[in-house]
């Protein structure tokens, strides 16, 4: 019985301990959450301005084009997909691959009609154990990542585009709603959706020409959304951690609670077996 005890007051020691590091690594990611979000919330001004930029564009020309605004046909597809580089994040990473598998399953029929563009460990790990194209992949991101980081990753996939090395490019995140919910999200990102006339097009004049701003910021603005899917990934990812550490350490509590009350009744069930045996003992010696 006092090994049963000794073991049940190391499991209770062994399990505080897990809980200090999940309450821990639970604040850690909320403090970092807040930041990311704000981050995430700070990109978006930049991208509506460009996109206001060339909707005047497309207003102020007449027959426009660029190879980034022309649908083709499909022949072969650019996934960008956007995971963390490490676990302890709850379903953050399996459900965007699952979403993306799913797609892939659904549209192509072979490895050659697509290419995977993949942003963390997780993520490349997974597609190439299964032996999938990735073309390109970037890893070991902060939790505050630059544009910087992921530069070579969005030139590439978008230089792929309008050179025909794809015809469509999806890019594949965890939408955050809040901190409890992240939506796994497949976009499409090239070639862009029909760009809408601006009623502010006459207040903007371009030099050289209007085609040649285009021609500027179109692969900019591709690879922007490109980033603000990473801020959003990244708030997923911190919001998905601190959902899944605030569940370890209420676990954890629980265990402890019933750990506890296991302690106690069997402390007192050794208490009362030696009472017993000393009033037993005693009888005997009368």
């Amino acid at each position: 019985m006092a090994k049963g005890i000794r073991e049940i007051k190391r499991q209770i020691k062994s399990i505080q301990n897990t809980r200090q590091i999940t309450k821990a690594m639970e604040m850690v990611a909320s403090a970092k959450l807040r930041k990311a979000q704000e981050k995430a919330q700070s990109s978006r001004p930049y991208v509506e301005k460009l996109k206001e930029v060339v909707n005047s564009i497309a207003a102020a020309s007449e027959g426009i084009t660029h190879p980034m605004l022309v649908t083709r046909p499909v022949k072969r597809t650019a996934y960008i997909v956007i995971t963390a580089d490490g676990g302890l994040v709850g379903g953050y990473n399996t459900n965007i691959l699952r979403k993306v598998m799913d797609v892939i399953n659904e549209k192509h029929a072979s490895k050659s009609e697509y290419g995977l563009f993949v942003v963390g460990r997780k993520g490349r790990d997974y597609f190439n154990r299964r032996e999938l194209p990735v073309v390109k992949d970037v890893v070991e991101l902060s939790d505050s990542p630059k544009f910087a980081d992921i530069k070579s990753l969005a030139y590439a996939a978008v230089k792929g585009f309008e050179q025909e090395e794809f015809d469509e490019v999806f890019v594949c995140y965890n939408k955050f709603i809040n901190a409890m919910t992240q939506l796994p999200t497949v976009d499409r990102l090239l070639p862009f959706d029909s760009v809408e006339a601006s009623d502010q097009a006459e207040e903007y004049e371009y030099e050289p020409s209007p085609e040649a701003v285009l021609e500027v910021l179109l692969p900019k603005y591709a690879e922007t959304l490109i980033f603000g899917a990473l801020l959003e990934g990244k708030a997923s990812e911190l919001g998905a951690k601190m959902t899944a550490m605030g569940s370890a350490t209420k676990n954890a509590s629980k265990m402890i609670g019933e750990l506890t009350l296991t302690y106690n009744r069997a402390r007192q069930a050794a208490i009362t077996q030696e009472i017993t045996e000393i009033v037993a003992g005693a009888n005997a010696q009368s």
